[in-house]
Order: C-alpha cells, then sequence, then structure tokens
C-alpha cells in the first residue's frame, strides 16, 4: 500500500506539473511509465487519467469568479454566450475524432518512440513561433471569434499523438490566429475543462467495475497532489510565459525527448 501511495504522489505531480505546460502530460506519465515503472497496469493507466479532474479543478478555482460569471450570464449576455458557444466548438472535433478514433490511437501510437518523436518535433515547433514577430489582435480569452475558437479546436486534435501536448497545441493555433501569449495561454486552460472532463467520465465509467475502496483512495491521493500542484503551475505559468516566451518549454521537450531516444536506443 505505501509503495502504491508513493507512485500515487509521483503520478500526481508529473501531471499537475505538465497538464497545461505545453509539454505533454500524457507523454511525460508514458514515459515515467516506460522508464521508471511507476504505471504498469490496467489500474495505472486509468489513474493516469482519473487524476487529470484533480488538474481541472484547480482551474476552476483559480477562475472561479470568471466562469461562475460567464455561467450566470450565458442566457442574458450576448458575449457570456458566445464565449460557451465557443468553447463547444472547439471541444466538438476532439470529441468526435476520439470517439471514432480513441481505441485505434491508443493501441497504435501510445508507444514512447511517438512520444520522444512528438516531444522534439513539438519543441521545435514551439521554437520557431517563438522566434515569430507576431502581431496579437486578440487579448482576451473569452473574446475570440467562433471561427477561432473552432479552428483552435480542430488543432488541439494533433494532441490525440501523444507527446505532442493537447496546450502546446491549441496555444500555438490561438497565437498564429492572432491572440497574444497570456490568452492563448488562458484559453487552452478553459478548452481543457470539457476536453478532460469528457476523458475523465469515460475512463470512469470504463473502470467501475475494476475499482476496489483501495484503488478509489489511490485515486483520491493522486487527485489532491495533482490538484495542488496544477493551482502553483498554472499562476507561475502565465507570468512566466508572458514575460519569457515558450523557449523554455521548447528545449524541455527537445531535451526530454532525446535522452528518451538514446535511453529506448540502448534497450534501457
Amino acid at each position: 500500500m505505501l509503495a502504491d501511495v508513493i507512485r500515487a504522489v509521483i503520478l500526481g505531480v508529473v501531471e499537475g506539473v505538465t497538464e497545461f505546460l505545453p509539454v505533454s502530460s500524457t507523454g511525460h506519465l508514458l514515459l515515467v511509465e516506460r522508464f521508471f515503472t511507476l504505471g504498469e497496469g490496467n489500474f495505472w493507466k486509468s489513474f493516469a487519467v482519473l487524476i487529470q479532474l484533480g488538474a481541472i479543478l484547480a482551474i476552476l478555482a483559480l477562475y472561479f469568479v470568471k466562469l461562475w460569471n460567464i455561467a450566470l450570464g450565458m442566457f442574458s449576455d450576448p458575449a457570456a454566450r458566445r464565449f460557451v458557444i465557443g468553447v463547444l466548438l472547439a471541444f466538438l472535433p476532439a470529441a468526435v475524432l476520439g470517439a471514432a478514433f480513441g481505441g485505434y490511437i491508443k493501441a497504435y501510437l501510445f508507444n514512447p518512440w511517438v512520444v520522444c518523436f512528438s516531444l522534439i518535433v513539438g519543441g521545435a515547433i514551439l521554437l520557431w513561433v517563438d522566434q515569430l514577430d507576431l502581431e496579437p489582435h486578440d487579448h482576451d480569452a473569452t473574446a475570440f471569434s467562433l471561427p477561432m475558437y473552432f479552428a483552435i479546436g480542430c488543432a488541439q486534435c494533433l494532441a490525440m499523438i501523444p507527446g505532442v501536448s493537447r496546450s502546446g497545441a491549441s496555444i500555438v493555433a490561438a497565437m498564429l490566429l492572432g491572440a497574444d501569449k497570456r490568452a492563448a495561454a488562458e484559453f487552452s486552460f478553459f478548452l481543457a475543462i470539457p476536453t478532460m472532463v469528457g476523458a475523465f467520465a469515460y475512463d470512469m465509467y470504463k473502470s467501475r467495475g475494476e475499482m476496489t475502496t483501495d484503488h478509489l483512495t489511490i485515486v483520491a491521493i493522486g487527485f489532491v497532489v495533482s490538484f495542488i500542484t496544477a493551482i502553483i503551475v498554472v499562476k507561475t505559468f502565465l507570468t512566466y510565459v508572458t514575460r519569457h516566451g515558450f523557449t523554455l518549454f521548447a528545449w524541455w521537450r527537445v531535451i526530454v525527448g532525446t535522452l528518451g531516444l538514446i535511453g529506448l536506443a540502448l534497450g534501457m
């Protein structure tokens, strides 16, 4: 039991740290499983999805007032209603593709080689975008145009390839479409809410027959650790990326991906 608690804490930290950074939480969890054998077995594969809800609640806690006001104004305020429609439009492509090809993607793409190559390519793209002389014209994540929301949602679908990064794909798309760095990052947080809640509900339903009291306890520990870690990371990330951009995260991806390829080539 103690070993499982330690494992849950480590995976909770990895999830909380990487979920909202453009570095791919799924990719990092897969590499942790491959090189440190911390996520082996069906339960631990489900665990990695279930604790994402802790990270989502961190977003709800940090943006509670803004999201509450949007919820209250959804039927009376056109701007609030348009934002809700925009989030649903952005969520739709991933929901459709995930339902249609989720099994195929997990069967053929969820392996450490794909993760490592995706990390490196994604890092190079982040470096490229960071060097562009972009002139953002959208500074509020709740006020993008509806076509822009949909386009970001389409870009997010690339994150079905492990290692690409859901937040990274949506942030890059938003910036290329005219959002500033902070607004792009914030919308990636908002878009994560329906995306990850959907993944959580689906995995919880699939795993319902396997869950024991001990399993629920372990999930709860990972959930709390993920929640606390994500709150710290999100607040720090927004300040950092506004001032310094994405270079640090791009190089982190390249280094992790390269070390992973070396380890795989050596048979580790």
